[in-house]
């Protein structure tokens, strides 16, 4: 005996008749009695008074029939219920998005995550790329968006952020496609003799001011000019127009589609990861929780 056969029954019992009851129930006659014989047949007692002039209970088929609909009704709540309980631990994760900051990353795993943690719901908030956005979103993380994904070598976010470091990027540089290095398949540091580098101004990040240091002492011939904190798509507009050579990242290869992104042989790379408040919410804690298990497993 099962649900189906159960609520075949109660059609069968309120309808009169099995033809009402298939109509009803958009299944053939023919399946409508079958289900009824195997019922019948699997109970040992007769449930049905079969006549020309339609269907009727009988005795034990009025008792089963009363305490099939307590049981389908009975059913139909435990599962509104279940249904309840899931929407009120539901968690809305909202994570901050940006052309420098994607929050692609994070998609490829938040497929694992809800495979196993369905009770997580994405919402996406865009910001902008501006040199006075990090200060502004390391400020507000945690109010506007719980997560972000993006480098976190910069004095701006430590100091506003947790973090979980998801890899590293490396270093490359971007020049116009029309400069005289886009052709190279790699670029050495003795390549950019005569060529003005822009990268960003000092004390920001520790890595590339080492960086900058070792330039400065030991390959005076190549002039930085410095950017803001922060780039935005201004920085890659800068570096087409004015033929410098821009120092970029691997994640933003594909940012300006006229310019061309060169590894170099520098080994150095930033670390990059999610960025969540210093006081994260319950929600945004146990996301975290499971993306860790999905990570390590």
């Amino acid at each position: 005996m099962n649900s189906t056969q159960l609520n075949i029954l109660i059609q069968v019992a309120d309808c009169g008749s099995f033809s009402k009851a298939a109509e009803k129930l958009y299944i053939s006659s023919t399946a409508i009695m079958k289900q009824m014989n195997l019922l019948e047949t699997y109970i040992g007692i007769p449930l049905l008074i079969r006549t020309n002039h339609g269907v009727q209970l009988t005795d034990a088929g009025k008792s089963l029939y009363k305490d099939a609909r307590f049981l389908m009704q009975y059913s139909e709540e435990a599962v509104q219920r279940a249904r309840q309980t899931m929407q009120a631990n539901q968690y809305v994760i909202r994570v901050g998005t940006s052309m420098l900051n994607p929050s692609k990353i994070l998609m490829d795993l938040w497929n694992q995550v809800n495979d196993i943690n369905p009770q997580f719901k994405l919402k996406i908030v865009p910001f902008n790329d501006d040199f006075a956005t990090p200060p502004i979103t390391s400020h507000t993380i945690g109010k506007d968006f719980d997560f972000i994904i993006g480098l976190y070598d910069t004095v701006t976010w430590k100091d506003y952020s947790n973090v979980y470091e998801l890899g590293r990027y490396h270093f490359f540089f971007a020049v116009s496609r029309n400069h005289r290095l886009a052709s190279k398949k790699e670029l050495s540091l003795s390549d950019l003799y005569g060529e003005r580098l822009m990268m960003i101004k000092r004390g920001n990040s520790p890595v590339i001011d080492g960086i900058r240091d070792y330039i400065v002492n030991e390959h005076p011939a190549i002039k930085i000019e410095d950017t803001p904190y922060s780039y935005d798509i201004d920085v890659f507009n800068r570096c087409e127009q004015s033929g410098a050579v821009l120092l970029t990242l691997d994640s933003w290869k594909d940012i300006h589609p006229a310019l061309v992104t060169i590894p170099t042989e520098c080994d150095c790379t930033l670390p990059y990861g999610i960025m969540y408040p210093l006081n994260p919410s319950e929600g945004a804690k146990l996301f975290l929780d499971a993306l860790k298990k999905v990570k390590t497993a």
